[in-house]
């Protein structure tokens, strides 16, 4: 009965969903992307997030006075609202050539046809899915690691939406459904994975509480270690990657750079210098657009 009840409620939240999507895919990318910030630019800063994202913003921008953590906090909402609206059109927005652009595309195209593995570092930024772009339109295959969604339905819809971008798939973290099997296979599928050639993408910015604290806005911070260790075990690239939204439209800039890894006798040095230098690296990106980080995560403890 219970589980008969469960799949009924996830059925409807799939068609609330699918209700949405029909609505946000009757209007333009750009038209949807702008009604959508406008919402979320109104409703989020009443919401429990807004405190917290006022909270990280004092931490990283003391200097700044309250009312200029406020337009940065404000701008964030509706940088949020847009990739929402843009998340279910992500299928549109790959297939205009004209609305992602490659800033350094000549440092990328000397390597892309002898890449080999490799592994994509991103931070939630500007729309930060279309950060693996240059990897998909250097035929690199790549697959990415995210996080499942609890209904089974819904889950299934954003893999779909998803296929073009991560044609090497999608690897699940987290539970489906009550079942934690997908995700602890997560990480044997991402060693294997890269191991045998592939490319992986992954947002690594989050607060990690397995992770390796590292300084990030000067405050020690618990940071992925996922990327450094296995870079440093077998060998691979680390590409960092961070998408800039050009002005306030769906349109995008992809400025990548190449980790270098280092491999001294010590590995457990080696891993907290690839992650300090990973997290540095993001602090210098979110500094130059901070209106463009989601600043409601979790990213102290």
């Amino acid at each position: 009965m219970m589980s008969a009840l469960v799949d009924l409620r996830h059925r409807l939240e799939y068609a609330l969903l699918m209700l949405l999507v029909g609505i946000v895919r009757a209007m333009s990318v750009d038209t949807a992307a702008g009604i959508s910030a406008r919402i979320w630019g109104l409703v989020a800063p009443r919401l429990r997030r807004h405190q917290r994202a006022l909270e990280n913003l004092a931490i990283a921008f003391p200097e700044k006075t309250p009312a200029e953590r406020e337009a940065i906090a404000r701008a964030m909402w509706e940088n949020l609202g847009r990739v929402m609206a843009e998340t279910m059109q992500i299928d549109r927005l790959i297939r205009d050539p004209g609305r992602i652009r490659v800033a350094n595309d000549r440092v990328f195209r000397r390597y892309k046809d002898k890449l080999g593995p490799a592994i994509g570092c991103s931070l939630h930024m500007g729309n930060w899915e279309l950060a693996i772009w240059p990897l998909v339109a250097a035929g690199a295959n790549p697959a990415a690691v995210y996080r499942t969604v609890k209904n089974p339905y819904v889950d299934a819809f954003l893999r779909h939406q998803r296929r073009d971008l991560y044609p090497g798939g999608l690897l699940g973290k987290g539970k489906v459904d009550g079942n934690w099997e997908e995700g602890q296979r997560t990480a044997r599928q991402i060693t294997d994975f890269v191991r045998h050639g592939g490319r992986l993408g992954l947002v690594c910015d989050l607060y990690d509480k397995g992770g390796l604290p590292v300084p990030f806005f000067g405050r020690d911070a618990r940071s992925v270690m996922i990327p450094a260790m296995i870079a440093r075990r077998l060998g691979t690239r680390i590409w960092l990657a961070r998408c800039l939204r050009i002005g306030t439209e769906s349109r995008f800039e992809v400025e990548i750079k190449e980790l270098k890894v280092p491999r001294t006798a010590n590995a457990g040095d080696d891993v907290k210098w690839i992650t300090a230098a990973m997290q540095r690296e993001f602090e210098a990106w979110i500094r130059e657009a901070p209106e463009q980080w989601m600043w409601s995560n979790r990213r102290w403890s």
